[in-house]
């Protein structure tokens, strides 16, 4: 799926997302455990920042001056408004080139939604975008492929290279691993922490 169409599918249910996640304790135990590896402050990428919310409000707390970046316009808008004192942009990671190396990367649930022929170059980047010492998360699923699932009435796609392979793509960047969970099992998604020492 083109990152353009997904985007326009993301517009279509920004505010109901916002509202679902934006004091969610989704995600958060992993992320603070992410945190507890990283530097105190400095620049903070989110990957499929969505509206913000909760994940930047703890960016926040630890003194990270935060760039959000996301492909549905709906969603930049109310991140952009949520939190005028950082910085979002409506953009494809795949084409974004990354302006700075950050201290801290996140991409939470948003990868899994890249073309799968993106997977190797965007996680490379993101790589090649991390300062010294700089951590970075993100989920993936565990399989090796792609599909489609039916979600808020839309067909939306997914793909992975699967551990192994992200692990190795991690190793080869030279990134150190520093935590892997199979965090939601039965279901298929991961987390992993990374970090470039």
């Amino acid at each position: 799926m083109e990152p353009k169409i997904l985007g326009e599918k993301y517009d279509k249910i920004a505010h109901l997302w916002h509202e679902q996640h934006d004091n969610s304790a989704y995600g958060v135990a992993q992320f603070k455990k992410a945190l507890g590896f990283a530097p105190a402050g400095g620049r903070a990428l989110d990957v499929g920042c969505g509206a913000g919310g909760r994940l930047v409000r703890l960016l926040q707390a630890q003194n990270f001056q935060v760039t959000g970046v996301d492909v549905s316009a709906e969603m930049i808008k109310i991140a952009s408004t949520k939190h005028p004192d950082q910085t979002f942009v409506h953009q494809d990671i795949c084409t974004w080139q990354l302006p700075y190396q950050y201290d801290f990367i996140v991409a939470w649930d948003s990868i899994f939604h890249l073309p799968f022929a993106s997977q190797k170059p965007v996680v490379s980047k993101l790589c090649a975008g991390l300062a010294q010492d700089g951590i970075l998360v993100y989920t993936f699923g565990n399989a090796h492929g792609e599909i489609t699932d039916q979600w808020h009435n839309d067909t939306f796609y997914y793909s992975s290279i699967g551990i192994n392979e992200n692990l190795q793509l991690l190793m080869d960047n030279g990134l150190s691993i520093l935590h892997l969970d199979l965090d939601q099992y039965p279901q298929t998604h991961v987390y992993v922490i990374a970090a470039r020492l």
